[in-house]
Parts: C-alpha cells; structure tokens; sequence
C-alpha cells in the first residue's frame, strides 16, 4: 500500500514540478527526496550475516528461483511485464506530448495507473483468487491496455488505458509477493525476494532502453511491442509457450 501512494504522488509531483519549473527542478525535488531517505535508511537494523553468506545467497536465491516450477514463471511473468513497464515509461513523455498537450502532462499517466493499481488491489482479496491466476490475468489486462495505448488519439482513451495497466499491474505485484511467500523457504526467503526484485529492475532498466530510440521512430510501434512482450509472457505462464 505503501508502494503504491508513493507510485501515485510521485509522477504527478514531477509532472506538476516539471511543469512549473522545468525538468532541472524535478530532478532537484527527487535528489531532495532521497537524501531525505537516507537517515532513515541508516537507522534501519543491521543484518548479522557475514559477507560471505550475502553473496552465497543471492546465488542460492537464483538456483531456488530457477529450481521452482512456480516460482520461475512467475518470475519470468513478472520480469516481462516489467520489460513493458519500462517501454511504458520511456513513451510517457511522448504520449503527453501528442495526446495530452504537454510532455510534463504525461506523468499524470503513471499515477492514474498507480491509483488503478492501488484500488484494484482490493478485489482478488475479495473474491479469494489464486495468485497464480492474477499474475496469468494481470499480463493479460496489462498488454490490453498497453495496445490501447498505441491506438490511442484522445485523453480519455489514454487515460483509460493507464488505468487498465494499473488494474493488472497492482494485484500482480501482490500475487506475486504472496506465490514467494508460499514457494519460498524461510532459510531463503529474503534471497528469493531480492533475486526477484534485482532482476525486475534488470527488465525494467532494458525495456526502457529498447523503447528510447524505437519511440523516436515509432511510437504506437513501441507500446505495441511491449503489449507483445506482456501478451507473450501470459502465453509463457499458462504452459502454452
């Protein structure tokens, strides 16, 4: 929940920040945000473990991962989309910019998603679905909207779009943390979690290189691929790839 207000205010402040003042003081607003971050994280607890078991189980997090039939498709599931999200983010400013009026207006995208996300979370709760299914569905409602996206030629549209992402990007990073928590070993449990997170960042980090110069040429080219790669990481999920 956490995680996801901060996904919410962040883009709109850079947006409305940017927009006022210029992407130089966005940048400011962030770096002050960080080190405002930083006694906080200082005055987190420090782990006993030596320096050899950090690095022994960052290995034995990626052999568990890759040894566990479920959690290695819903990793692969996971880092995937995160690959779109990256393309995503790189189209954002492109997107308001052609759609919205204003390439600082296209931030507000990724918070519309993140509330989407946020509210969205609450129904698999309700309706008591299996993680693996809202991480299968959540690649599904993601490319949807991704497709939407490259089609669209109006603000209500793309803004309907960024919402669709968020509904399936929200529970499937929920689903996701519940199927590691049910495959993972208590021993292994914290490897697992940073094994998946650092090779999320990975995916995200190439998608939103590849989407950079490919947006310049083709920007609908660009969401499409990433609603391809999100389409094709549901197929790989549900044993069909």
């Amino acid at each position: 929940m956490t995680f996801g207000a901060a996904s919410l205010a962040g883009p709109a402040l850079a947006g409305g920040v940017a927009q006022g003042v210029g992407a130089a003081g966005a940048v400011v607003v962030a770096e002050v945000l960080i080190w405002m971050a930083v006694p906080v994280a200082l005055g987190l607890p420090r782990a006993s473990a030596g320096r050899e078991a950090v690095g022994g189980g960052f290995a034995a997090g990626v052999r568990f991962v890759l040894g566990n039939p479920a959690l290695a498709r819903a990793t692969f599931t996971s880092v995937s989309c995160c690959v779109a999200q990256g393309v995503l983010t790189a189209c954002v400013p492109l997107l308001g910019e052609r759609v919205l009026g204003g390439a600082a207006r296209g931030a507000v995208l990724l918070s519309c998603a993140a509330g989407a996300g946020l509210v969205a979370n609450a129904v698999p709760a309700r309706l008591v679905v299996a993680p693996d299914a809202v991480i299968r569905w959540g690649a599904v409602v993601q490319a949807a909207g991704l497709a939407l996206a490259a089609t669209a030629g109006r603000p209500a549209v793309l803004v309907g779009a960024a919402l669709l992402i968020g509904a399936g990007e929200g529970p499937q990073l929920t689903a996701l943390f519940a199927v590691r928590h049910r495959e993972s070993p208590d021993r292994l449990r914290g490897q697992i979690f940073t094994t998946g997170a650092s090779v999320k960042i990975t995916g995200f980090a190439v998608g939103a290189a590849i989407a950079g110069p490919l947006a310049a040429r083709s920007l609908p080219g660009a969401l499409l691929l990433a609603a391809g790669v999100a389409a094709v990481a549901c197929l790989r999920r549900s044993g069909w790839v």
